[in-house]
């Protein structure tokens, strides 16, 4: 099989919106409309629960494993992995299905890297969770972590081919967090109770 034909699937997956769909089954409001308005995990939880919110983070960073994975099945090209994992993020952020305005993709790129180098994946999850505990913020957290990773892929003999993947991805996670970091400027962020 052509591992190329993995790039639409995991753009298909990726549009997946899990955040949207655990709020509807959970008979929360649409995250869209509540909130932060964001479908990821982080919101989700905080307008329709704890538990509708560590599914949808499950959805989500499985949307990123399964493609790779699959992609790691059939070859072991960086640059075709790394098409297929960027395929499922950009399905996140820009899904089908939701007319192309998504989320800010954290978990989908967290599942994406945590199959191709888990030990670069664990180091920025570190980075993450001593940003929390210090700053209570999960945005600035996310922000963080994904600026870290390309730094722990280039010191892994592993992890270097995907330096690329790992630089684009964390430079896309910032940028999803534009209105965060104004609100972080302006004091106004919502910090972890």
């Amino acid at each position: 099989m052509n591992p190329y034909i993995l790039i639409p699937f995991a753009y298909i997956l990726g549009s997946i919106p899990t955040g949207v769909i655990v709020a509807r089954a959970f008979g929360a409001n649409d995250p869209r409309r509540a909130g932060s308005k964001n479908i990821g995990a982080t919101n989700v939880g905080r307008t329709a629960g704890k538990r509708a919110g560590a599914i949808t983070l499950m959805g989500d960073l499985l949307k990123g494993a399964i493609p790779v994975i699959a992609a790691i099945s059939l070859t072991n090209e960086a640059a075709v992995i790394s098409l297929v994992g960027f395929a499922a993020f950009i399905g996140h952020l820009f899904p089908v299905f939701l007319g192309f305005k998504g989320g800010k993709g954290v978990a989908t790129a967290c599942g994406v890297m945590v199959v191709v180098s888990p030990a670069a994946t664990l180091l920025s999850a570190l980075v993450f969770a001593a940003a929390v505990l210090v700053k209570k913020y999960v945005s600035l957290a996310s922000m963080l972590a994904a600026a870290s990773l390309p730094v722990f892929l280039s010191f892994l003999p592993k992890g270097k081919p995907f330096v690329p993947l790992g630089a684009v991805l964390g430079a896309l996670v910032i940028m999803r967090h534009k209105d965060n970091i104004k609100r972080l400027v302006q004091g106004k962020e919502n910090r972890i109770k």
